[in-house]
């Protein structure tokens, strides 16, 4: 088998490919036949070993997991003795934070592991597409009561986050501004954005609009800059830790700041997501009913991996970039 080896933390360049035996799987193993891994923010953090956080997770002074990647779409191979509810043939996707090992032509991982089936009116790209943006959205839309009753902004509507926050959101019923790039207006608009701010022409910090909530789907923005837009209970919440680590700290003071009554009790929540399958299996459900598109824009063979990474790296992506081993 292929596989995508980290030895280092560092750029793409340092990355290797090497061909190794498949191990035999023990008794509570799954192996897969991958599909299509997507190339992710979280991969490139991994990668990069940025923000130095990364280091107390990942290992200190050199990654644990020898081989990258996050997320898998798959055939299941072979199973163990001791796997239930999982037979040869059936596809399946799934996800994990703490790595895969799945930027690989083939996965052996415990049946504890992340292992969610494919609806079948759905593709191996579309699935694996999804899974790591509908992780942390889910885990970001769930910290807030949300309905149609609400108007919410999303900054950085087409990346995989951002996609699957507007689509959530939309299910929800809630009233979705949403900021992306000209070239990306067509798409938004037909995932569900009521209106549409385009960044490239305008600064959506200087809309006198108010939203319930404004979910920064990449980290790009702050508080600070976002107050104003937010209604006198509003919540501003994002995917990264912001300067400073001030969206962590701000999120541990907003029940002081809701007690004291301050900035009009407008506050923060950062999402510390968990639970991959609880994500996985309702989007599982969602693709499965129409409710939910996996987005991916590029797709490259394993050999063009340092393209690859450069091009999640720059931030100009729209929802996923995948390795394809079909």
């Amino acid at each position: 088998m292929r596989v995508l080896v980290q030895s280092k933390y560092g750029p793409p360049k340092d990355l290797q490919i090497q061909r190794q035996d498949i191990p035999e799987i023990g008794e509570d193993e799954v192996l897969i036949k991958v599909k299509a891994s997507s190339i992710n923010r979280t991969d490139c953090a991994i990668l990069s070993a940025k923000p130095l956080i990364m280091r107390l997770v990942y290992g200190l002074f050199k990654p644990r997991t020898k081989v990258s990647g996050t997320d898998y779409a798959g055939e299941v191979l072979s199973c163990g003795t001791k796997v239930t509810g999982i037979q040869r043939g059936d596809r399946v996707f799934g996800f994990s934070d703490m790595g895969l090992s799945s930027h690989a032509s083939h996965l052996i991982i415990p049946k504890e592991q992340t292992i969610v089936a494919i609806p079948e009116n759905t593709s191996f790209k579309e699935a694996v597409a999804i899974a790591e943006g509908f992780h942390y959205a889910y885990n970001t839309i769930n910290k807030v009561p949300l309905d149609s009753n609400h108007k919410v902004l999303i900054n950085g509507a087409t990346g995989a986050i951002g996609i699957a926050c507007l689509q959530l959101a939309k299910d929800l019923g809630a009233e979705i501004t949403a900021v992306c790039n000209t070239k990306n207006i067509d798409l938004i608009r037909s995932l569900g954005a009521n209106t549409i701010i385009d960044y490239e022409q305008e600064d959506f910090t200087q809309r006198i609009d108010q939203f319930d909530y404004i979910f920064d789907a990449v980290g790009k923005s702050s508080f600070f800059a976002c107050k104003h837009l937010l209604k006198p209970n509003g919540v501003y919440i994002s995917s990264e830790l912001g300067p400073m680590l001030q969206h962590v700290w701000m999120s541990l003071l907003f029940p002081v700041t809701r007690l004291f009554r301050l900035w009009r009790r407008k506050g923060v929540k950062f999402p510390i997501p968990s639970k991959p399958k609880v994500s996985l299996l309702m989007a599982s459900q969602m693709l499965e009913e129409g409710r939910l598109k996996g987005i991916y824009e590029r797709e490259y063979p394993l050999e063009e991996y340092e393209r690859a990474f450069n091009y999640v790296a720059s931030g100009q992506k729209t929802g996923a970039v995948l390795f394809s081993f079909d």
